[in-house]
């Protein structure tokens, strides 16, 4: 059953943890040297960027006005000093421009790395995932974690970690310069602490959770899409565009909802951060001119005043940084879902590499089940020898593809063994087991490339007699041939521009090409006209001489000559046998025969 339909959210609600933001620190680790370094060059920019407000206090105390005219400088020595100040002042903004535009390339690179990293690890643990995984969830949710999610962290990666470390090493350099300059006013600074920190805390637990119905709303929108598109036909067939825009509308207002309420939330932080700076701000006017007058000069004023404009600025951010990993982490969450999700079908501890196969399969007492408690298979039990062609018939949803399926080890078995020779499949290597078959699956998936690289697929290094011969025994090497750049003809994805049979004969020489010693065709011939079919299996029957077939029809004419038939029904095989024994038992078999020979 299919989880987290389009219109269904993944998670309502998932507290901050700040274990995966830990967790992602590991990525982050492997470029530890590179992150010091800009942490320095942060710092030291951070530093010089503080001695400005010292160099304007001195200039309007000593140069501007002076305290004692006795000891004044020379009116013609001020100008100069206060041109110095200036200059000193512009080279202090110019170092740390300087410093933080180096920091930002170095960090924008880090950020890229790393986000490269988990896109990386990402994606091959997804190769390695059992079918199970993704005939449980829609596509386009998986495709949200894997680009949207990934994405989304990708600012947090490039600059928020060291940003957020930064903003803490300019609060505490601040704070130290403000007591250096005057504690007083220091303290009239700090005492609107409280009353942010409680504005925040509001904010945030509602912007907090608007973000992550932001995430789920996206996440539903960018599902339904997929599924759009990838069923448009159909959809244009059943004229249901009408329907469908209205689906598309609704969750797309969904979206848009949340996303305002998420933006409101966030929008509140510079305002709320702003009035509370520029309140401390007079107060420093009104206690420094009033309260403390004559006891602080209007150059330490001045310099408190940009100060206190200083210390805010940090802790705005700071919000803002929050916000941002608590959507990250969010992201994060679901990203590293991804990555924990058990590869249920994978090779076994000791698993040893499947010898050479020679074609004998052996199915022990298997049972199976795509969900518990409802078994397709059971207690099943065959035995083929090597070089023996076999059909698989009976209704649909009886388990015939999934008897190949198990075959291929595409998933693990409830209960039982499934040999090939003298190997349990369970206990051999994926790979060494699955190069050595050749599986035709029902949906003749062509990829986006040429029709060389799509028949080369599973034989990276075949060559161009192999991809010739390949085509020529399934009876589609003149069509291909007939095309301006022949082989070299680029498909798009899914073979749009190919009708159904043909990419199936593609699709067909793609498995002949890869040479396996276990042939399974699952309805490989189901969009193949009556001519083509039998020019084609003459072919099949010269590729199935001596090697091991299972063959799944509907079609019971192109089935007679298999070396044996088996009737797959009640969870089981109920008959086998040649045609003609079948024929003769007048049972199944013979019942879906003659309904299809009327």
């Amino acid at each position: 059953m299919a989880r987290n339909k389009f219109d269904v959210d993944e998670v309502l609600e998932t507290p901050f943890d700040i274990r995966h933001l830990k967790r992602s620190l590991v990525y982050a680790a492997k470029y530890k040297k590179r992150i010091a370094i800009s942490l320095i060059l942060s710092a030291l920019g951070s530093v010089i960027g503080l001695l400005s407000p010292l160099i304007v206090q001195n200039a309007i105390d000593n140069y501007m006005i002076p305290v004692d005219q006795a000891s004044a400088v020379a009116p013609n020595d001020r100008v100069k000093y206060i041109i110095l100040s200036g200059v000193a002042v512009l080279a202090c903004i110019i170092v740390s421009v300087i410093f933080a535009k180096i920091r930002s390339v170095m960090m924008t690179k880090v950020g890229q790395d790393i986000v490269y990293d988990i896109r990386k690890d990402l994606f091959e643990h997804m190769q390695r995932l059992s079918f199970e995984y993704y005939d449980s969830r829609p596509h386009g949710k998986i495709l949200t974690r894997i680009i949207n999610y990934i994405n989304a962290i990708s600012d947090l990666m490039t600059n928020g970690l060291i940003n957020f470390i930064l903003e803490i090493i300019n609060l505490v350099f601040i704070t130290i310069f403000m007591f250096f300059v005057n504690w007083q006013l220091a303290l009239v600074t700090m005492a609107g602490l409280p009353v942010y920190a409680f504005i925040m805390l509001v904010i945030k637990n509602g912007q907090r959770k608007a973000w992550q119905q932001v995430s789920n709303k996206s996440s539903n929108l960018n599902a339904y899409l997929h599924e759009s598109i990838v069923g448009v036909k159909i959809s244009q067939m059943f004229t249901r565009e009408e329907e469908n825009a209205e689906i598309n509308d609704k969750l797309a207002k969904k979206y848009k909802k949340s996303w305002m309420k998420a933006v409101s939330y966030s929008n509140l932080v510079w305002p709320s951060t702003d009035v509370v700076s520029i309140i401390v701000r007079a107060f420093i006017f009104v206690v420094g001119l009033i309260g403390m007058r004559g006891m602080v000069s209007f150059g330490t004023i001045i310099a408190m005043t940009d100060y206190s404009a200083r210390f805010w600025q940090p802790l705005m951010n700071l919000s803002n940084l929050m916000n941002t990993f608590i959507n990250a982490v969010a992201n994060l969450e679901r990203i590293f879902e991804m990555m924990d999700e058990p590869v249920t079908v994978d090779d076994a501890p000791d698993a040893v590499e499947m010898p050479e196969i020679h074609g004998d399969v052996h199915f022990k007492d298997v049972t199976f089940a795509y969900e518990p408690g409802i078994n397709i298979l059971e207690h099943l039990s065959f035995d083929v020898k090597a070089g023996e062609s076999v059909a698989l018939v009976g209704p649909t949803g009886a388990g015939k593809t999934t008897i190949v399926n198990l075959l291929s080890r595409f998933y693990n078995l409830s209960g039982g063994e499934v040999r090939i020779d003298d190997s349990d499949i369970s206990k051999v290597t994926l790979h060494s087991l699955r190069s050595q078959m050749g599986i035709m699956l029902q949906d003749s998936f062509i990829f986006s490339g040429t029709i060389r690289d799509n028949i080369a697929y599973g034989k990276l290094d075949a060559t161009d007699e192999e991809i010739r011969t390949a085509c020529s025994i399934v009876g589609i090497d003149n069509y291909i041939e007939s095309l301006p750049d022949g082989y070299n003809t680029v498909v798009n994805e899914r073979g749009s521009g190919l009708s159904q049979g043909q990419k199936q004969l593609i699709a067909f020489a793609r498995t002949i090409v890869s040479d396996p010693k276990i042939l399974v065709l699952d309805e490989a011939t189901s969009s193949i006209d009556a001519m083509t079919e039998r020019y084609l299996q003459h072919g099949l029957d010269h590729l199935m001489r001596g090697r091991t077939s299972f063959i799944i029809a509907h079609r019971l004419s192109t089935i007679r000559s298999c070396d044996r038939i088996m009737y797959v029904s009640n969870k089981g095989i109920t008959e086998a046998g040649t045609h003609d024994e079948l024929m003769a038992k007048k049972g199944d078999y013979y019942k879906l025969y003659t309904a299809q020979s009327v």
